[in-house]
Order: structure tokens, then sequence, then C-alpha cells
């Protein structure tokens, strides 16, 4: 949250890591229970598997509506693929130089299975699920690409109407393989896990991972971060990710485009904010980490609620409000610790790909009034060691209705999301 204003410290406590405006916190209606059986998308994509290797996953937490008694059943699919009454997928795909059969969509010794699942309820109604299952060759490495997003939920999605299902489908959909959240309240990220048969970390309070893979060490929270060991092919394959949700007032860009401060006095609010000892606190306590990077790269993430140097360039002087080559320390210390801006990479141009992720739904300053919002890339994904940035894209679902009309939205958040896919090392 960024306001300009005073309010009680009792009320201030309310917004603490929050969104960027003084919403509401009351949560919105979650859809119950019972009622018409659905899963969120027709289509899922699971974790990959590797031919030879016991698999599981499970897709009960998919499915909306029904009641104790609805049961789950493979309709059709790969010989090799069960599904329990409870929605646990399980098997073995089997190597075909041992006999076993190909699958469809092969690459170099790997395939793709899948099944087509169906949940029926007690009154006889049912939904269907199709999943696919990239299989990999059994001396192939069980994961070659990795989806890291960072998503700041808004409340947990509470601001918006069927927040869970919503959020739900983006996850599937998106092609994240971990996603650092913030503004979970201590509980969004175990619910979307649960939801989506991840593993996750869900920090005491706005912090949270989740993962299609496992979380194999928990490294706990060190002053607005927190961060774990990811095990994506056993100890063969591993990355250490921090995530971060830095302190929200006073708010730069507010000081340069409202106030006309100048750089000294700006600099000296982030420190103010507790965004500079807060970054700092979490570089030191990733040192040793970053330092062996090139055997298990680390992964940087979170709603930095700052902009980046990269972005307020000569040449974006005009829209930056007449700023322009401002060492924001949020961006300027990972760098000297040895991080690399992931979207940037892939989009070099500031000024042709802008990345701004506030605000979707705050053009302006108060979403459909006041003056123009300052709009800048705050959230991101930075890496350290041996990967390579295949793409990076900010993300928004739909054409979000600005604040206040935003309850309808299918897009659940008031920032845009951020997904990097990188190349692992072979």
């Amino acid at each position: 949250m960024r306001v300009r204003f005073l309010i009680p410290a009792a009320v201030a406590a309310l917004f603490l890591n929050v969104g960027a405006h003084p919403l509401s916190a009351e949560p919105r209606d979650t859809p119950a229970p019972d009622g018409p059986l659905s899963f969120p998308v027709d289509e899922a994509t699971l974790h990959n598997a590797r031919q030879g290797q016991d698999y599981g996953a499970e897709l009960g937490g998919l499915l909306s509506g029904g009641d104790r008694e609805t049961e789950f059943s493979k309709v059709d699919g790969d010989d090799w693929i069960q599904v329990s009454p409870d929605g646990a997928l399980s098997g073995t795909p089997q190597d075909p130089a041992e006999g076993g059969p190909p699958s469809e969509g092969s690459g170099p010794g790997g395939s793709s299975a899948g099944a087509t699942v169906e949940a029926t309820a007690a009154d006889g109604s049912s939904a269907r699920l199709e999943v696919d299952i990239p299989v990999r060759g059994h001396d192939e490495p069980l994961v070659e690409e990795l989806g890291v997003m960072s998503f700041n939920t808004w409340h947990g999605g509470t601001q918006v109407d069927g927040h869970h299902e919503k959020q739900v489908r983006f996850l599937l959909e998106s092609g994240a393989d971990v996603v650092g959240l913030q503004e979970t309240a201590g509980e969004h990220a175990e619910r979307l896990a649960e939801a989506l048969g991840w593993y996750h970390w869900q920090g005491s309070d706005s912090l949270g991972v989740i993962s299609r893979y496992p979380i194999a060490e928990e490294y706990g929270e060190v002053n607005a971060s927190g961060g774990v060991r990811i095990e994506l092919d056993g100890e063969e394959s591993q990355v250490n990710l921090w995530n971060v949700h830095l302190g929200y007032t006073p708010y730069g860009p507010y000081d340069f485009c409202f106030d006309g401060m100048d750089v000294e006095e700006v600099l000296d609010r982030e420190a103010e904010s507790g965004r500079t000892p807060e970054i700092t606190d979490t570089l030191d306590a990733m040192s040793d980490q970053v330092e062996q990077a090139d055997d298990v790269p680390v992964l940087l993430v979170g709603d930095f609620n700052a902009p980046s140097h990269l972005d307020w360039t000569e040449e974006l002087r005009e829209e930056n409000c007449g700023y322009a080559d401002v060492p924001w320390p949020t961006s300027t210390l990972p760098a000297e610790a040895g991080f690399t801006d992931s979207y940037r990479v892939a989009r070099p141009d500031p000024a042709e790909e802008p990345g701004h992720t506030w605000s979707p739904l705050f053009p302006y300053h108060e979403g459909s009034t006041g003056p123009e919002e300052p709009q800048d890339r705050i959230d991101f994904v930075y890496h350290a060691g041996d990967l390579t940035v295949r793409d990076s894209h900010d993300l928004v679902v739909g054409d979000p209705a600005p604040s206040p009309d935003h309850e309808d939205n299918e897009w659940t958040s008031d920032h845009a999301a951020v997904l990097t896919t990188y190349s692992l090392p072979s």
C-alpha cells in the first residue's frame, strides 16, 4: 500500500503489506463447496514424469462443487495412468526401450501422456478434466525449463468475486512452475497449493511460495523476505528461491511526480520506507548461496515497491516526471550482489517494452479519478547462477476494470504478475 495521508497507527495496521491504495480488507465471498461440479479449466498440464519412475499427482483440490461422496475416475488415456476415487493420479510411465509403448508428442527420449478424468457427484452430475503429463526419457533431466513467477495476490485475491477459481485458473494456464506470492495473509499460499496439488511454504504474514516440485528446505523469514530450496530433480537439480515484499511507503515515484523532491531526498526516503535495509538484509542472508550459485542457482522474486534504475533512463525522462538515472537501491543493490533482472534480459528496451506492473487497476491515483498514476515496474524476477532466460513478460488476464469497479474482474490483483521462463543447465 502507498498512501499520501496520515492515519492512526491502529488503522494503519489494517493496511500493512497490502495493495497500493487504502481499499477495504474485508474479504469477498468464497464459493461454498457444494453446488454444480466444475473444474477451473478444461485442460491442465501436470508436473513432469520420467520413464521408469513412479509418478503421482493430486487432482481433488481442483474440483469445485459436489459433496463428500463425489468420486473421480479415469475415462480414457494412457494405460499406465491410474486415478483413485479421491482424485489421486498415479502410475509409472514405461521406457519404450524396455518394452513399454511409446506415447505421442515424443521429444528426444521423452513423450507426452494424458488422460480424461471425470468427477461424479452423488446426484449423478459430473465434470471432466483433460490432463497432460510431460514424460522425460529415463536418462534425461526431469526439468529442462522452469517457469518462475512473482504474483502479488492483493489481499489474497479477496477484493474480487470468485477469486479462488480465477486464481487457480490463472496459475494453471500461466505455465508457472514456482511462484513467489505476496499479500497471502498467512494462509493463501496454502490454499492455492492445496487446490493445485502443489507444494508450499507459507510465511507468517505476506509471503508464501508454491511449487510444482518439492520444497526440500525452508530458510525462514528475514526482514520482509523468506527463502526455500526446491528440488526439481532430487539432489541433481535444485534452486534456491527468495521472495520479498518490501515496505510500501513513502513511495519514490509519488515523491518525484507529485511533490517534486530532489533525488537525494527521495533516496533518503527509500531508507525511511524500510526498503533499503530490507533488501540489504535479504541480500546478506543470501550471500553464501549467491557465492555458490553456479552449483545451485538462486532466484530473487517479489514486490519491491520501487522502480528499477534500468527503467529510469534519459530516454524516459519525460515519462518519469522529468527525472532520469535514479539509482534506486532496491535494484542497484541486487545488481551489485550478482543478480540479473530477467525481464530486462528478455526485453532490454524500457521505452519499447516498459513492463509496468503497477498498476492495471490504477490508471489514475484514485483508480478511475484523480491525477495520472505513475506507472512503473515494481515486481521482479532476478537470478544468479547458470540459468538462461528464454522469455520474460508481465501478465494480466482480460481487460480489468479500474478500481473501484474491479469486483467482477477476471484478474484478481492490482499488480501485474511477472513470469520468466528459464532453461536449466544440463
